[in-house]
């Protein structure tokens, strides 16, 4: 009987500290920054992005900064007009030419903004 005592009393003290740290422990967050949008979007203008990346930091809803969760759709929508996933796999570009250059051109208002807020 004591050994019981003894194996329950153990059980109980290693259960209420393994709880104990999973209550004390934060939820991992993630938060996109616009480094990360510009190094992703350059990625893509040089064609050296997977679509794995792309889906992973473009399918992901930013909340934290309205701004940014807006350049994220407007990125998926390029994606969805004028994207060429079948095309990845053999080394080519992304997008065709008029989505590589509104991605361009977004990287850039991307890139002036940041640049203005920061100062």
């Amino acid at each position: 009987m004591a050994l019981y005592l003894l194996v329950f009393g153990v059980c109980v003290l290693v259960m209420g500290a393994v709880l104990l740290v999973l209550m004390s422990a934060g939820t991992p967050r993630y938060r996109t920054e616009p480094k990360d949008l510009i190094s992703l979007f350059d990625k893509a203008l040089e064609s050296k992005v997977s679509e794995t990346e792309w889906n992973t930091l473009i399918g992901y809803p930013i909340r934290h900064d309205e701004y940014l969760d807006n350049v994220r759709r407007r990125a998926s929508h390029l994606m969805d007009t004028h994207g060429r996933r079948w095309q990845i796999a053999q080394g080519k570009p992304l997008l065709n030419q008029e989505g590589y250059a509104e991605l361009k051109a977004l990287r850039d208002h991307l890139a002036a903004h940041t640049a203005l807020r920061q100062r």
